[in-house]
Parts: structure tokens; sequence; C-alpha cells
């Protein structure tokens, strides 16, 4: 049984229709919020062989406010002659 916030998302949504990138995400941004972090996947379909060593595609993309999670980073090294642990030695 579907649920409510599901069934208003419908609504806005029409089946018979082919939308755009821009389109979409401006829809899914009148999509009723949920109560956890939402995620949304993305596919692409590029028409290359992955068997071929040539035209693989890997690569990664930095969002633009980051991931939203706390990083943090240790690192084991000599003392650096020019300062703080930030200074880039």
């Amino acid at each position: 049984m579907p649920s409510k916030r599901f069934k208003k998302a419908q609504e806005l949504v029409s089946t018979e229709k082919l939308y755009s990138l821009t389109e979409a995400v401006a829809l899914l941004g009148k999509f009723p919020k949920p109560k956890f972090v939402e995620t949304i996947d993305i596919a692409f379909r590029l028409g290359v062989d992955p068997k071929q060593s040539d035209q693989m595609v890997r690569g990664t993309v930095p969002l633009p406010h980051g991931s939203g999670k706390v990083v943090r980073v240790l690192v084991f090294a000599k003392r650096c002659s020019r300062g703080g642990p930030r200074s880039g030695c």
C-alpha cells in the first residue's frame, strides 16, 4: 500500500511525458520531503565497450558543498621546519 508521500509525488509526475534533466531536477524539488536524507542515482548510457581497455570510463565528481560528512585525516610525517600542521610541508 503506497504511502501518502508517495501518492503526492505520483500526482506531480506524468508517466506519458519524457522530462529533460533540468525539468526532472526542478520536479524533484517539488516532491514532499521525507524524514531521512535523500539520495538520487543517475545512470547514463555512454555507448562504450567496458571490455576494451581504451574505452574505460572512470571518474569522480566533487559535490559543491562536500559530501556532508566530517572527514578526518591522519598523517604520520617527520617534523616540518616551515610551521604548523596545515602549512603544506
